[in-house]
């Protein structure tokens, strides 16, 4: 063999470990919930571009979700009794974005509009002048987050007056959970909630957990609260709404991959291994 094929064939051997697309797909009737940020252009040298997804990556991936036949629903809809009880047949996506950035507004929601699409906002309660990002990792103390224009009261109650939007409770502060005491923990589920049901006038039904921690004491705080269910960090496809409700996965969309990564993220759920 010579140095060309072996060559070749690392290279296959490397691409297909990158981008496994041998991997088998998880059934097409199982709702897909997608994990968004922001929706602007990289920041040169930034530490959370991954975070950061790009108008234009938007606006491709739900173009292509829509021409394939994929239908967008809010999560609160998806966990509704009906539809846990009796599964449909179509093809379901869920977009979620995390903590409340002002981009979701003026970036976000005119691509939404131009393709029919719908999601759910996971609110931090108090998200001005708040540097989360330290909290789980105290060298991350940069300020890149905290520098992020975050949501008005105003431009929620335009998302929520579009359409487009339904609200969800990210907690009171995004703080570190397993660095919390279990009060302080419910005051930052069950209180955050009450808050924004008042200000906002609508019903806050599924939770994100912040950075992705939690436990058995906070599952329990969730149910507690009243939600119908939670979404975490965990990169995949939920196999089972119903036992799953409280622990959903989701499929993470990074700014940093490109959209055959996003179509082998529906397809089977998982990260690519790089």
């Amino acid at each position: 063999m010579t140095i060309a094929i072996v060559f070749t064939v690392l290279l296959a051997l490397i691409g297909s470990l990158r981008y496994p697309w041998w991997k088998p797909a998880v059934p097409i009737t199982l709702p897909r919930i997608l994990m968004y940020h922001m929706i602007c252009e990289p920041v040169p040298g930034a530490r959370f571009n991954g975070l950061r997804v790009s108008p234009q990556q938007l606006e491709r991936q739900l173009a292509w979700l829509r021409r394939h036949g994929w239908q967008f629903r809010f999560l609160s809809d998806v966990l509704s009794a009906d539809a846990v009880r009796q599964p449909g047949s179509e093809k379901v996506c869920v977009i979620t974005f995390d903590d409340g950035y002002a981009d979701n507004l003026h970036s976000a929601l005119p691509i939404l509009q131009r393709h029919g699409a719908v999601a759910t906002l996971y609110l931090v309660q108090h998200r001005h002048d708040n540097d989360w990002s330290v909290k789980k990792k105290q060298h991350h103390d940069e300020g890149e987050l905290a520098r992020e224009p975050k949501l008005t009261d105003a431009e929620v109650e335009t998302l929520l007056a579009s359409g487009c939007f339904e609200l969800g409770g990210h907690s009171a502060t995004h703080a570190d959970f397993s660095k919390l005491d279990p009060a302080t923990r419910r005051a930052e589920i069950v209180e955050s909630k009450s808050a924004l049901e008042r200000r906002f006038g609508v019903p806050l039904q599924t939770y994100a957990y912040p950075f992705g921690i939690y436990d058995s004491l906070d599952v329990a705080l969730v149910r507690e609260a009243g939600f119908l269910g939670a979404v975490t960090t965990r990169p995949g496809i939920s196999r089972d709404l119903q036992t799953e409700r409280f622990e959903l996965k989701r499929v993470k969309v990074s700014g940093k991959k490109g959209q055959l990564i996003f179509r082998l993220g529906m397809r089977m759920g998982w990260r690519t291994w790089v």
